[in-house]
């Protein structure tokens, strides 16, 4: 009898049904999240869970949009994390670039000290910030929160940016220069191009974390007009009841951008995630 069809039969099963669950697992609350927005109001509150809506309709997302700021919340967290992305990333490099290239006195111990600074939660800054932006007088505007998020995300991206560099021959570097390329030059025609896909794993990360940031947008926008999505959401779970209709709907739209991000830089992603894992 020939067990090699049993055998690739069986690996088959061994790979896809613990892949299947671990999928199911993982996407089932968007799902839900996005049967429950097209649900009717009747169909919300009931005893018994109706798993799929007898009349699907979009009026939750209708109410959300002529009810409520919420494209005032998504404009702010555009702001802001794409402001954030542009300060984060270009510090992030240009630290990188430095710990990379550049020989100097201290490097070893200002790099530990960027490790260290994402050991410590990030409730743990929200008095110091909070004291720091009133200071600067940038309470309920976007410029706080863009500096809260970027103090948190340049520090992460350095390093991750610092081994891509590190993994790019300084023969290279070398070469540019005698052909008579400045630092500057060597950097934006031969170091960026090699590590793009680590620039676009550190412009994933920093854009996921601005746009979902929740404790300092909660904690610097006291202002209706100044918060971002995630403190927006938070506003339609009420003390006596939950508007799951507006909640689920807005859940949907939020999740949209980052999705549509990912696949603009999922290749890169990939690669740079892949890349930085098989780094000495």
């Amino acid at each position: 009898m020939n067990r090699h069809p049993l055998r690739r039969a069986w690996a088959s099963v061994k790979l896809w049904v613990p892949l299947g669950a671990w999928l199911t697992f993982v996407l089932a609350p968007y799902a839900w999240m996005f049967i429950t927005s097209i649900k009717p109001p009747t169909e919300l509150y009931t005893k018994t869970v109706r798993y799929w809506p007898s009349h699907p309709t979009f009026e939750g997302y209708r109410l959300l949009m002529e009810t409520t700021p919420f494209l005032t919340y998504m404009r702010n967290s555009g702001i802001v994390a794409i402001s954030t992305c542009i300060i984060a990333l270009a510090v992030a490099m240009a630290a990188a670039y430095c710990f990379s290239r550049i020989t100097f006195r201290g490097k070893g111990i200002l790099l530990f000290g960027f490790l260290v600074t994402q050991l410590f939660p990030s409730v743990l800054l929200v008095l110091p910030l909070f004291l720091i932006m009133r200071s600067l007088g940038i309470l309920n505007t976007p410029p706080a929160l863009i500096l809260a998020h970027s103090t948190f995300a340049v520090p992460f991206s350095t390093w991750m940016l610092t081994g891509f560099f590190n993994a790019i021959p300084r023969d290279l570097d070398e070469a540019a220069t005698i052909d008579g390329c400045t630092r500057l030059q060597t950097f934006w025609y031969v170091l960026l191009p090699l590590s793009a896909p680590g620039v676009a794993a550190a412009l994933t990360y920093i854009f996921i974390y601005s746009w979902n940031e929740f404790i300092y947008a909660l904690t610097f926008t006291a202002d209706l007009r100044a918060r971002t999505l995630p403190v927006g959401l938070q506003t339609f779970m009420g003390e006596f009841i939950i508007r799951w209709d507006l909640l689920t709907a807005g859940g949907v739209i939020t999740a949209l951008p980052i999705v549509f991000f990912f696949m603009l830089v999922q290749r890169q992603l990939i690669a740079g995630l892949t890349a930085g894992a098989v780094k000495g």
